[in-house]
């Protein structure tokens, strides 16, 4: 698991905030977040999963790997959606 701080403003006073992803993966300069998921069949379900993905706010790509066979898109949040047996032949 990994834990992103992120430095937030609230209430006029600068806050440090800790958010909880499962892998943060690097490559040279690139990082990826990475949440992991053996299904989101439901909002609540997706909401869970991508509550802290949302609160990171920089330019790193954002990933949900899930065990069900899906082909890869892309959510209005820039959030990019594959299944386990796609993340694992072709990788992002």
């Amino acid at each position: 698991m990994g834990v992103v701080e992120v430095r937030e403003m609230k209430d006029g006073k600068q806050q440090q905030t800790q958010y909880e992803v499962d892998f943060i993966a690097m490559n040279g300069q690139e990082k990826y977040y990475i949440q992991s998921a053996y299904r989101i069949d439901d909002d609540v379900k997706r909401e869970q999963e991508l509550q802290s993905l949302k609160r990171i706010d920089d330019s790193f790509r954002k990933v949900v790997i899930v065990g069900d066979d899906i082909a890869p898109w892309t959510d209005e949040n820039g959030i990019t959606y594959i299944g386990l047996f796609q993340f694992l032949q072709k990788g992002l």
